[in-house]
């Protein structure tokens, strides 16, 4: 296969692919640690997917810059493209022998990809190219409420207190009596609510949309035909800037959901 032939959805759907292969062969075994200051900290398998998915991105797009979760900002300072890579989205789980973890790899404002290392018997990958999105099977992406779940982003900061507390949400009376919560600490629910497996996820956070953490989840469901915003109602991916994030299957749930919101967001 020659890279440079494939196009920018194949791209990113080949290095989250790469990604989650380091990340599924080191499962399990003694990491070594980076701390980064404030609790986080990154692993050796951070850093080696990050390497796996730089060769892929490299190999393929080499004019590209790309901003990476533990290299940060490297290519061309002059690109007028940039690939967001999360190598690992869920660290802390990843650390503790926890398979609920990520791969991201987006192309600002275009193409995208999430990648479960460890769902189905070799994972699975997601992707979009900006418009549709397709599951890992090939088949479109098709959000829908019908499950009823809702993940919670509880992990700090948060940015939004005291107006708005993720964890009242789960506490709120309304909130319990039309949804059942789920509480996550890695954006694989994204995925899960552009390919119907979760209603919708909400977090805290200033604007997520130019995030290495978020920016492909954002991607697949705003293709996927999901209602994204932010928990102050603004539009994701419109040019004005969005605190966190609610990404809703259904015009109607994400109504609910922010009736919810925004009186402890006033």
């Amino acid at each position: 296969m020659i890279v440079q032939k494939l196009s920018d959805t194949e791209v990113a759907a080949a290095a989250a692919r790469a990604g989650a292969e380091v990340v599924r062969g080191l499962h399990g075994r003694d990491l070594d640690r980076v701390d980064k200051g404030a609790g986080d900290f990154a692993t050796t398998a951070d850093l080696a997917a990050e390497r796996a998915i730089l060769d892929v991105l490299r190999a393929a797009r080499p004019d590209d810059a790309v901003l990476g979760e533990e290299g940060g900002r490297q290519g061309a300072a002059a690109a007028d493209r940039e690939w967001l890579v999360d190598p690992l989205c869920g660290t802390l789980n990843y650390a503790v022998g926890n398979k609920l973890v990520a791969v991201n790899v987006a192309l600002r404002g275009g193409a995208a990809a999430v990648a479960d290392p460890f769902g189905g018997d070799d994972g699975e990958v997601f992707r979009t190219d900006g418009t549709r999105a397709w599951g890992p099977d090939g088949s479109p992406l098709a959000p829908t409420p019908a499950t009823g779940l809702v993940d919670v982003n509880l992990d700090p900061p948060f940015p939004g207190a005291p107006g708005f507390r993720a964890v009242d949400l789960l506490a709120h009376p309304g909130f319990v009596a039309a949804f059942r919560p789920r509480v996550v600490s890695t954006t694989l629910a994204l995925a899960w609510v552009a390919a119907g497996k979760r209603a919708a996820y909400v977090t805290d956070g200033g604007d997520l949309s130019g995030s290495v953490h978020f920016a492909a989840g954002i991607a697949l469901c705003r293709a996927a035909g999901c209602v994204v915003t932010g928990i102050d109602g603004t539009p994701v991916g419109d040019g004005r800037p969005a605190r966190g994030l609610v990404a809703a299957a259904d015009p109607d749930t994400h109504a609910r959901l922010m009736e919810l919101i925004r009186p402890r967001n006033a």
